[in-house]
């Protein structure tokens, strides 16, 4: 794992602390899987984190405001907001785009229409 990932992991432990078994210290999780494998991801949220308005507790709040919603809308039925849309919160509440592409990683070779699998297209 990269330093920034691993700045990001200390960072996020340092607001879950004492917040187990809560939202917020969920958002924090999923928000770890979320940034795992995207260097970008990453580097963006652990400046984020250092804004009181972007902390786990204002995103936390961001999907309760979601589950609120969407209870007033089906009229007292219990609401669960499943990890999906979730997930699609926590990024658009931090910026992160959809595509998880990493900087590091090489581009895959030019696409063509000859219908021709080339070797080197795989190396």
């Amino acid at each position: 794992m990269d330093n920034k990932f691993n700045e990001l992991l200390e960072k996020i432990a340092s607001q879950q602390k004492g917040k187990e078994n809560t939202d917020i210290y969920m958002v924090g999780e999923q928000l770890k899987d979320i940034c795992r494998n995207n260097s970008k991801a990453a580097e963006l949220v652990l400046a984020d984190l250092d804004v009181k308005e972007m902390s786990l507790e204002k995103c936390a709040a961001e999907i309760k405001k979601e589950a609120d919603r969407l209870h007033k809308e089906n009229k007292g039925k219990c609401i669960c907001i499943p990890p999906n849309v979730a997930e699609g919160i926590i990024k658009k509440f931090y910026g992160i785009p959809d595509e998880d592409i990493n900087s590091d990683e090489e581009s895959p070779g030019p696409q063509t229409d000859d219908n021709i699998i080339r070797l080197e297209d795989f190396i």
